[in-house]
């Protein structure tokens, strides 16, 4: 039985990316750009972090695994993941780029770890992935539509290596918090020249509540949580907390909003919760080996 701490962390992550699909959502229809977006993130991140940059032992690991660390959460994700944004209601982003990592991370911890896991798990995983579905009610599939669904499905890929690379490499939180900032900040400041920019006409307001939750609530708190509960409780099981964003953020319209859950959402949120206590579930050979060994 994994301990409290590593729970939490989980739990955390799921309450901040909830809040921050709906707060990218509103960003992107704000004079922010994406680009904007993307850089406020990572700056004020470096700015918060900057002590521990210093004194970083930059050669324990080599330059692509920092690549695929940074990048894998970086500004490849939260690009694509603002371009889908613009594209797709903020419940069907959830769907697709939370939704997916179950799967993801699965098919990651077969290939690479070759991690197997009991069959009822497997089916676990597949009825969270399509309770995510049915929590959308259905997509369209407008040349729009289409185009964002294609931006968000990459945008989780882009996550799982970010997840897998962690476990693969036993990269701690402290890791990850100057990594990520610090190869993005590097990369993505000249390549925000390229991209079209909003940051001149945007009010200091916007500027101020992206740069605060995406710099330091997702870019530090989020990430610090996320590493510390992939290195006690794995990928795949980090990935299940990561479907529950949707179910999270439907509970919490419906609860600080008032917005009524829609029958779709209600039979999607009972469906994850299903999924997830079928998957804590032991399956027959783990009990087997615990009644010998006791």
């Amino acid at each position: 039985m994994p301990s409290l701490k590593p729970i939490l962390a989980g739990l955390a992550v799921v309450l901040i990316w909830s809040g921050w699909i709906t707060l990218s959502r509103l960003g992107v229809h704000t004079q922010l750009q994406p680009a904007d977006m993307t850089l406020l993130r990572y700056w004020t991140a470096l700015v918060v972090v900057s002590p521990l940059v210093v004194r970083y032992p930059w050669r324990q690991h080599s330059l692509w695994q920092y690549l695929v660390i940074g990048l894998g959460v970086g500004f490849p994700y939260t690009m694509l993941s603002f371009y889908g944004l613009k594209l797709i209601r903020a419940a069907h982003a959830g769907v697709l780029v939370n939704g997916m990592l179950p799967v993801l991370g699965a098919m990651a911890a077969w290939f690479l770890f070759r991690q197997h896991i009991a069959p009822h798990r497997y089916a676990a995983i597949g009825l969270i992935f399509v309770s995510n579905l049915i929590m959308s009610g259905g997509f369209s599939f407008s040349v729009d539509q289409c185009i964002g669904i294609g931006l968000l499905l990459t945008a989780a890929v882009c996550y799982t290596f970010h997840m897998t690379g962690i476990r693969l490499w036993q990269m701690s939180w402290q890791d990850v918090l100057v990594i990520v900032p610090v190869v993005n900040v590097l990369i993505f400041t000249p390549l925000w020249l390229l991209f079209p920019s909003g940051m001149a006409g945007a009010r200091y307001h916007d500027m101020a509540v992206q740069a605060v939750y995406q710099g330091v609530v997702v870019n530090v708190i989020a990430l610090m949580c996320v590493a510390y509960a992939i290195r006690h409780l794995g990928t795949m099981t980090v990935a299940l907390f990561m479907s529950f964003v949707p179910v999270t953020t439907a509970l919490l319209a419906w609860i600080a909003l008032g917005e009524s859950l829609s029958p779709w959402e209600i039979a999607g949120i009972l469906g994850c919760s299903a999924g997830l206590l079928w998957y804590a579930r032991e399956g027959k050979d783990q009990r087997l080996r615990k009644a010998r060994t006791d």
